[in-house]
């Protein structure tokens, strides 16, 4: 359910950002405002605090960011605190993050090896990607997982390619025991 709300709303916060033609200021805005909401616990308890009206939690909203976001921005925050679903703005602030991304052509990738790529490495890796994938850039954040023994795994959005040595043994073991059986 959380998920269908932040795309709900994360699609019509991109769409308004669309129509006034505020896409980039508006992504810096939400950048800055997710960091807020995971950095001040006690403004995210007094939101999701039960006893509090919505109107109080309104003017506490509009008393901290009025001037300091923009007027859109600031309306969209006071829409979803009058629909209750301000416990979902930090999953709606990553759904509008990573709409605004794909927009651009900014592929978020996850690469964990076994060893510690070196740079010529992770070059190739990246060069690799965006010549089979549309994207124009990449944001590629690299983990290092002894456990797969060798290879890597490569996640971008929901695909995943998986090329580790612990899968291939993994899936050989499967061959193997499907012979055993027949």
């Amino acid at each position: 359910m959380a998920k269908l709300v932040s795309k709900v709303y994360g699609d019509a916060l991109f769409e308004e950002a669309m129509e006034k033609n505020a896409l980039s200021a508006w992504y810096e805005e939400v950048q800055a405002l997710k960091q807020v909401f995971m950095e001040q616990s006690d403004l995210v308890q007094f939101l999701n605090h039960p006893q509090i009206t919505k109107e109080e939690k309104v003017k506490v909203i509009e008393s901290i960011f009025t001037g300091r976001i923009s007027e859109g921005l600031l309306g969209f925050l006071v829409i979803v605190i009058e629909k209750g679903r301000q416990n979902d703005l930090i999953a709606i602030c990553d759904y509008f993050l990573s709409r605004v991304k794909e927009y651009n052509k900014i592929g978020v990738v996850k690469v964990t090896s076994a060893v510690e790529l070196s740079a010529g490495q992770k070059e190739s890796v990246e060069k690799k990607l965006l010549e089979t994938t549309p994207y124009l850039s990449l944001e590629t954040e690299y983990t290092v997982d002894a456990g797969l023994l060798g290879g890597m795994v490569i996640r971008i959005g929901d695909r995943v390619v998986d090329s580790s040595i612990r899968t291939r043994l993994e899936e050989l073991k499967r061959e193997l025991m499907k012979l055993q059986l027949a």
